[in-house]
């Protein structure tokens, strides 16, 4: 079956795919729904290989690119291709085949004209060049898009998430910017005995099975092999039910505190990748897209980001890194297999490692060669410990690098002054960054579960007295999601921030490592959609406004007060615990009527009574003394 000029099909199956070490016929064919922002897929017929082949290596030396061009010139994208083994192989686990595979996310309606790449040469796929393979080389056609028919918070009815030289990030097709809140763990969200080839090295330690989402699992949802996957997909289901649009998975963590993800046929296989794993993991990220689901790619964990350790206790750790952190084969194969088959997803961002303790050349390299291979230019961050934030990131701010973004970590009543820094260092150097906070410490407490969630009472507090002196340390009256919702959540969006991700800790109930239920954090979520639904439901411009703590006299930008402001016509000001506030408005003139927002409950704003006349300093009064938010609008 062959493509027509301008008339394309939908392909159930492939059955020219057949495990013959025939080579392909070259035929092409499009899969998907051929709308604009949907996955859209071609399919090549092309050489017969294998996942262990060496010679050539499918993966790094057989070449298949292809360009897709709208009509109207612009875009035009040159897209990396995989080895796919039978074109099925999340239902089958081939390893072996004649499919080979380009996935598109078209920005536009209309035509749209592809042309192939296809070359053979020794890491012809990594260095570029090789020789043409006449079959498959050069081979074009044309398809038509239709408009996007979805809605809701499906992300293809707003379009790709795009980094516009903002401290947010922007949808491409709907035009609104995104605040982002949703789970940072368990970090090997992956590690699951539904996939393929994956399992738990660490002794005594279970793969995931998420069985208690499967009840949130509904029907049509996809699965693979008989009712595979229905745990993760349910998971992702009760996400965006209680209104979350982000979560977070390692995609590589051998030797890490999970060791349990990879995307290689083999743990130490770094030059040939599990083609069946990644397709379900695929069916995974395809899923939360239509579910409205940012997908936050942890590309390395710290412990297979480097080989500079002299700890010999660590030589098992120092194996599973990529070319000792610096990018060369193994790294460029890992992030070209990682760009080719997951870079068509509308939202993500590429995080160049968890804790990452690279070099800042090697940061650099890294980031700098997603930017070259990724056709869509998905916001890059890069997440460090917090007592190396200054020294690693400031080596990274303006066109120093490729970066356009941050994961941060602190302890969490540090959130709030913390992405202000850096919210205002990246502005200064002319590259403002995507600021958001995504690891909550103390390490072992992160985000405590529900007051009452197996048994846990609702204050997270560090019980070994020995532990004073530590980083981070929490003393016995503790802290609950109040003071998460408090410091954390409002204290990064008050400061400009791009959101944030919850991390569980490894001390209390479904932690950093072991978490299965995400209902365990189900208040919190709460609290998160609240915060989300009053900047889209008010229509507050957060793209345009500053921090401004300097108006309600916090000047320190301690977690007592917080100010947003697009001064001279809005001003938010949060109150961690109520009472009262001074707000300079002398630098405006006329009246501004206030109104109050309960981040707790949500729900229709509360009138602040009369407006207020600026030109000088105004007193403002919350309800009680419980966290709320004054909205000033001038008139």
């Amino acid at each position: 079956m062959k493509l027509s000029s301008l008339t394309s099909l939908l392909f159930i199956g492939f059955p020219w795919c057949a495990l013959s070490q025939d080579a392909g016929n070259g035929e092409i064919c499009l899969t998907g729904d051929l709308m604009q922002w949907h996955k859209v897929t071609l399919t090549l017929d092309g050489p017969f290989a294998a996942e262990q082949d060496t010679a050539p290596n499918p993966f790094a030396d057989l070449a298949f690119d292809v360009t897709f061009t709208h009509e109207s010139g612009s875009p035009s994208y040159t897209i990396p291709g995989h080895f796919a083994a039978d074109g099925n192989a999340a239902a089958s686990s081939a390893e072996k085949g004649t499919v080979w595979r380009v996935h598109l996310s078209p920005d536009k309606a209309g035509k749209w004209d592809y042309t192939t790449s296809f070359t053979q040469g020794k890491q012809a796929a990594l260095e570029g060049g090789g020789k043409p393979i006449t079959k498959y080389h050069g081979k074009t056609g044309s398809f038509i898009i239709k408009p996007t028919d979805k809605t809701g918070r499906d992300f293809r009815a707003h379009g790709r998430l795009t980094y516009v030289g903002r401290h947010h990030l922007q949808f491409a097709g709907s035009k609104e910017y995104f605040l982002k809140a949703g789970p940072d763990s368990p970090e090997n969200f992956l590690g699951c005995e539904d996939f393929d080839g994956t399992q738990s090295v660490k002794k005594g330690r279970k793969l995931k099975n998420w069985e208690t989402h499967i009840r949130d699992w509904q029907d049509g949802d996809p699965t693979w092999k008989s009712g595979k996957g229905k745990g993760m997909i349910g998971a992702l289901n009760y996400l965006a039910e209680k209104g979350c649009n982000a979560f977070s998975f390692l995609t590589y963590n051998a030797g890490g505190d999970g060791d349990d993800v990879w995307p290689f046929s083999g743990r130490d296989e770094k030059f040939h990748y599990d083609c069946s794993k990644l397709d379900q993991w695929g069916i995974v990220f395809d899923h939360a897209t239509t579910r409205g689901i940012y997908c936050h790619f942890k590309l390395q964990e710290t412990e297979n980001d480097d080989n500079r350790s002299g700890d010999k206790k660590k030589q098992e750790e120092v194996a599973t890194s990529l070319d000792g952190g610096r990018l060369e084969d193994e790294r460029k194969l890992y992030l070209r297999e990682i760009v080719s088959r997951f870079g068509h997803l509308l939202a993500l961002n590429w995080n160049s490692g968890e804790e990452n303790t690279q070099s800042t050349n090697e940061q650099r390299a890294m980031i700098d060669y997603i930017a070259k291979i990724d056709p869509y230019q998905h916001v890059r961050v890069l997440h460090t410990y917090p007592g190396q934030q200054k020294k690693v990131y400031t080596q990274l701010l303006g066109m120093r690098s490729s970066l356009t973004g941050l994961s941060l970590q602190t302890k969490f009543d540090q959130a709030h002054k913390t992405t202000l820094e850096w919210v205002l260092k990246s502005a200064e150097a002319k590259k403002p960054w995507v600021v958001a906070h995504d690891e909550q410490g103390p390490a072992g407490l992160g985000v405590p579960p529900d007051a009452g969630y197996e048994g846990f009472k609702g204050n997270a507090h560090d019980e070994d007295p020995k532990g004073s002196e530590a980083e981070g340390f929490v003393k016995a009256d503790g802290y609950s999601i109040d003071d998460i919702r408090k410091t954390t959540l409002w204290g990064n969006l008050m400061a400009g921030g791009a959101g944030v991700e919850y991390y569980f800790g490894y001390k209390l109930p479904q932690n950093d490592l072991q978490c299965q239920d995400y209902r365990s954090r189900d208040k919190s979520w709460d609290y998160c959609r609240i915060a989300i639904e009053f900047f889209h439901e008010h229509q507050i411009p957060f793209h345009k406004m500053k921090n401004a703590n300097s108006l309600i006299g916090n000047e320190d930008d301690n977690n007592t007060k917080y100010c947003l402001a697009q001064e001279g016509s809005l001003y938010l000001i949060y109150l961690p615990n109520g009472g009262n506030v001074e707000l300079d408005l002398s630098g405006i003139r006329g009246e501004v009527e206030i109104s109050w927002f309960n981040p707790r409950d949500g729900g229709a704003l509360k009138s602040g009574g009369k407006p207020l006349k600026a030109g000088s300093t105004v007193q403002l009064s919350a309800p009680d003394m419980k966290d709320w938010l004054a909205i000033l609008r001038k008139n």
